[in-house]
């Protein structure tokens, strides 16, 4: 059965059950703000490779994300962008968007193979931040479903228990999640790109 966990009312206990598997090197199902996603701690290499081997894709040319708690945990990630693109994040984040940056040295050598950016998500879902807050240090996402194929079960905890309960350590049940995938935008260059339309709505870009 899945961990219920409600959004308005977060029980410490369950929360912390679900840290201490992150923690432990474990892969979860959590919800965000837009789809459900598989998550794990970015420090622990077996279970991002294990998250890899799921998508079918190597670890290195995976476009997984990290979950920030807010806007501080970013800089610790990233190199340095500019004012404009601060002022963006600022005014959109907690939100269902996904801002492409490009990564420094602190990121995990297992990201950077072939890629020297970094997903970096803050969503508008108070148990996935709970999650990152609890734990310390941002979690690596990435959607339960494949970006071309937007099936029906992805929304609803229960049925994602049924299809992937035997290849990850728990399911937190947030209530049920929708389809539509985050706005992403590249920042690696001097102006914002939005690159995939999504559930997020810039206010000017």
């Amino acid at each position: 059965m899945p961990l219920t966990i409600y959004p308005g009312n977060i029980n410490d206990r369950h929360l912390a059950q679900a840290v201490e598997i992150v923690r432990k090197g474990g892969v979860i199902v959590i919800p965000t703000d837009t789809v459900y996603a598989l998550a794990c701690d970015i420090h622990a290499t077996p279970a991002i490779e294990r998250i890899a081997r799921m998508k079918q894709v190597k670890p290195g040319k995976a476009n997984f994300s990290f979950i920030c708690q807010d806007l501080s945990n970013i800089s610790e990630f990233t190199r340095p962008f500019n004012t404009e693109i601060f002022r963006l994040m600022k005014s959109v984040l907690p939100g269902p968007f996904t801002f492409i940056l490009n990564a420094n040295s602190n990121v995990p050598a297992i990201f950077k193979s072939n890629k020297k950016t970094i997903g970096i998500r803050v969503p508008d879902n108070t148990i996935a931040r709970a999650l990152v807050r609890e734990l310390g240090h941002p979690v690596m996402v990435t959607s339960v479903h494949d970006d071309d194929e937007l099936v029906e079960y992805t929304t609803d905890p229960h049925a994602i228990e049924e299809r992937l309960g035997d290849q990850v350590d728990l399911v937190i049940d947030g209530g049920n999640s929708e389809l539509t995938p985050s706005t992403v935008i590249d920042c690696t260059g001097n102006e914002p790109v939005v690159i995939r339309e999504g559930k997020g709505t810039l206010p000017t870009l």
